[in-house]
């Protein structure tokens, strides 16, 4: 296993500078997250650390070697891709003992651990069977087999459950989770699905134009985002402009929500990020946004709602489900805000005012 350590890493193609200058520290045995939008660079950062793509600045160390110029073949990764990429002509059993018999590894150890992580990830069963045979998400576990049994010190996984149905996606998320915790394996996830992101991280990489913008657990970076892409990129928000006057803050609507002692601010003009469950409706009462639904869904669990603001603003409210009836088009309510939840931005949304010192970096 290895901790990873990159520093200042550049990569360019021509006059094109993909990634600026990037910092990482991936530790020993963590499942860790590159995520962000098509195009960010998540996947370059992934292919630089694989040795698949140059570094034109900087450097990468697996524990304290340096691997710039080492090549793929000698950094000892196991790689899963988007595609599976096993070989159509092989057995399951002989694409998950490719890399042994590769390593001129004797028969019968080669036996002995491609039967262990068949057995590991359930597909036994199949050993004989040809992979066109098999569905997407057991070709995906040939795959992280097929990765896994060459003992690496680093797995590299290419949004590997991209081209999978969503309930096989679900299936996958935990066979990676509990294989990764299992085996221990230092592994870098590249994916742009945020909830597959939160459901499996040790810690999640955001990124955007190949700058990291935060780095953090999932319920850090859910709660107290760095900055507005980042609260705008993971889950669902509301953005709403508003003001800071004697350290409470003044929505449009003259709504008024008091910031405490704990939280000084200078008097600005603020974006502010409210998640659909932050808000709280009311039916009546003076102190709040007063506002109209518009639509409704009952999904189970939870009702979510679309409300029309006095400022003319549309927000995404999600409250539980009750017995009682679900609000109904045109009816009027009145929005509170759990301001203990609530994150609030510099004008630019470039940085978060309430976070603090210990969330700052």
């Amino acid at each position: 296993m290895s901790k990873i350590l990159i520093r200042h890493a550049v990569k360019k193609y021509g006059d094109h500078t993909v990634i600026p200058d990037l910092n990482l520290e991936i530790k020993d045995g963590e499942l860790f997250t590159l995520l962000g939008p098509s195009g960010c660079g998540k996947t370059t950062l992934l292919r630089m650390i694989a040795g698949f793509n140059s570094i034109e600045g900087g450097d990468i160390y697996f524990n304290d070697i340096r691997i710039n110029d080492l090549d793929p073949s000698k950094r000892n990764i196991g790689m899963v891709f988007q595609n599976y990429a096993i070989f159509p002509h092989m057995s399951v059993y002989d694409n998950v003992a490719f890399g042994l018999k590769n390593r001129k590894m004797e028969p019968k150890k080669i036996q002995e651990l491609t039967e262990q992580y068949l057995e590991l990830m359930q597909i036994a069963e199949y050993a004989s069977r040809m992979p066109n045979q098999l569905s997407g998400g057991q070709q995906q576990r040939i795959a992280l087999a097929r990765a896994l049994v060459i003992s690496p010190d680093v797995l590299l996984m290419d949004e590997p459950l991209s081209n999978l149905d969503a309930k096989l996606r679900l299936e996958m998320r935990s066979v990676i989770r509990h294989t990764q915790k299992e085996v221990g394996i230092t592994t870098v996830y590249v994916t742009h699905d945020q909830e597959e992101a939160m459901a499996i991280s040790d810690t999640i990489a955001v990124m955007k134009e190949g700058v990291i913008q935060q780095v953090g657990t999932a319920k850090e970076i859910y709660q107290r985002p760095k900055n507005l892409f980042v609260a705008s990129f993971i889950g669902r928000t509301n953005i709403l402009p508003a003001k800071v006057e004697e350290n409470a803050l003044l929505f449009p609507s003259g709504y008024r929500v008091e910031l405490g002692s704990g939280q000084q601010m200078e008097n600005q003009e603020v974006q502010c990020s409210i998640r659909p469950e932050e808000f709280v409706i009311s039916k009546q009462g003076d102190e709040g946004i007063h506002g109209v639904v518009r639509e409704y869904s009952y999904l189970g669990p939870n009702t979510h709602y679309a409300v029309e603001t006095v400022d003319g603003v549309t927000v995404e409210i999600i409250e539980e489900s009750s017995m009682e009836d679900e609000l109904k088009p045109g009816q009027k309510v009145l929005l509170q805000v759990k301001k203990e939840r609530i994150n609030i931005f510099d004008r630019t949304g470039r940085r978060n005012l309430v976070r603090s010192e210990a969330h700052e970096g």
